[in-house]
């Protein structure tokens, strides 16, 4: 199988049960799932953190997310613009079991987001594809294309706890700015066998701010880790 994909993409080939880990019971991914899915162990993390009643994946593309919110949360509402990668992410939904817990909606979220009601939203827009990473600092705003900043604005609409992911090479000013909007927030790296692959913003009830420390003292959180086995 490997030798069929082309060159570009055969180091996604390689990691494929990162991505999930039940890749052999009839996993599908288009080009683009490839590369832009969560690895499980993340996807598994961040549904734990964002554990709730209903729960929005703006951009679902081949489920991996959904699938874990599906087994923290009553209710997922899975969207996604590409009718091929909203059949790839329902078909994956059924190998794990958890589809008639998703709901699935093909459509564009910028749209939806005045009939649609969540007690979380997570958010996992486009970064332009893996040479987001030739980048020396990705732009929220310019980098994302329906603008990351009026993303967040537009999804406060909806409710003030959003799980933002995105890539490790942001700009953490800007971040920081989107905190500003929300009355703050925790950043999370999520590092997968000692790499960085990416940050999650959480804000409203999902983020923990920590206490601040007493003067001599340093508080430090380099992210969450996780080990493949």
């Amino acid at each position: 199988m490997s030798s069929q994909l082309p060159q570009d993409m055969q180091k996604y080939w390689h990691q494929r049960y990162r991505y999930f880990r039940l890749f052999d019971n009839g996993i599908k991914l288009d080009k683009e799932g490839w590369y832009s899915v969560t690895p499980e162990k993340i996807a598994t993390h961040i549904a734990q953190r964002c554990a709730c009643d209903v729960i929005i994946d703006a951009f679902c593309g081949v489920g991996g997310n959904a699938i874990q919110f599906a087994l923290t949360c009553h209710r997922v509402i899975a969207i996604d613009i590409d009718p091929v990668r909203l059949m790839c992410a329902r078909n994956n939904a059924r190998i794990y079991g958890v589809e008639d817990r998703i709901e699935f909606i093909c459509g564009d979220y910028m749209t939806l987001i005045p009939r649609l009601k969540a007690d979380v939203v997570f958010l996992s827009p486009p970064w332009g594809g893996p040479g987001y990473l030739a980048q020396d600092e990705f732009d929220i705003k310019r980098d994302i294309p329906m603008d990351g900043y009026f993303l967040f604005n537009e999804t406060r609409k909806i409710t003030e706890n959003i799980a933002y992911f995105l890539p490790r090479n942001s700009n953490p000013e800007q971040i920081g700015r989107l905190a500003e909007l929300d009355g703050g927030c925790e950043i999370e790296k999520n590092i997968l066998n000692k790499v960085c692959k990416a940050w999650t913003a959480y804000f409203g009830e999902l983020a923990v701010i920590p206490e601040v420390e007493e003067e001599g003292e340093d508080y430090a959180d380099d992210g969450h880790h996780y080990e493949d086995e």
